[in-house]
């Protein structure tokens, strides 16, 4: 149930007949993991949290920095030193008492990702590094959870969202192939405009909120392009691989 606080915290969207109360109920009852609470994940957190999610569990072993403050915007001067995950989670409640934020300070890796994925209705991941992303990906094709993947460079960021055990319907593996190896640049070696971060983080959660209770045309299958330095979005289709190592039929022979 929904209680008048709530009623009045949400009404701007409540209002909306593509969420209304039954979408606000459905928001109120589902789990949502983050990983990496970073220059995606911050905003997407805060945007969440004030949705009105009921639980939130943040992924991140990494520590605040004074050089993420130019971007992650859950963390101000005090918070340099303390451990992301658990700062971002004291943001969210402080947003919103209604909301549940759990603080998961570790590392996902292969072994640990579906335990601490299971039982999440959607996955955002934010996180900053290929290896990373493949994992979550397998993690959440496995474990049959919708995937919003957001990552970001310089002035660019893609977004997209993957249900790969549907027949018709990619998974990440289907865009990037089977893991090849990659030398990727960091943010501090190539840089990056904070609110590109923001941009893509507003986005994730916004595609999160759409697959917890659907609105508008199903974005699964396409790819958003975004390049903010000249301000050109472009959605291209990304097909199912039917030799996909992943989601195809013949993955599991």
């Amino acid at each position: 149930m929904i209680g008048p606080e709530e009623r009045e915290r949400y009404a701007r969207q409540i209002i909306l007949r593509e969420i209304g109360g039954s979408g606000q109920r459905r928001l109120k009852g589902a789990t949502v993991a983050v990983i990496g609470a970073g220059g995606i994940g911050a905003p997407a957190i805060a945007y969440l949290a004030g949705a009105g999610l009921g639980e939130i569990r943040i992924v991140d072993d990494d520590r605040i920095d004074i050089s993420n403050l130019q971007r992650q915007i859950l963390f101000d001067v005090a918070d340099t030193g303390a451990f992301k995950a658990e700062q971002a989670a004291k943001a969210a409640e402080c947003r919103n008492p209604f909301v549940t934020a759990a603080a998961i300070v570790r590392r996902i890796n292969a072994g640990n990702a579906e335990e601490l994925l299971r039982g999440a209705d959607v996955i955002l991941d934010g996180c900053d590094n290929f290896a990373t992303r493949l994992i979550v990906a397998d993690a959440a094709l496995q474990l049959r959870i919708p995937l919003v993947s957001a990552a970001v460079g310089q002035f660019e960021g893609q977004l997209a969202v993957y249900r790969g055990w549907e027949a018709d319907l990619p998974c990440y593996r289907c865009l990037v192939g089977s893991a090849p190896d990659r030398d990727e640049a960091t943010c501090s070696e190539q840089g990056i405009l904070g609110p590109v971060t923001g941009v893509l983080g507003s986005m994730a959660a916004l595609e999160t909120i759409r697959a917890i209770t659907p609105f508008g045309a199903d974005p699964a299958g396409r790819l958003t392009l975004i390049d903010l330095l000249d301000c050109r979005f472009r959605t291209i289709r990304v097909p199912k691989d039917p030799a996909c190592p992943a989601c195809s039929p013949r993955s599991g022979e």
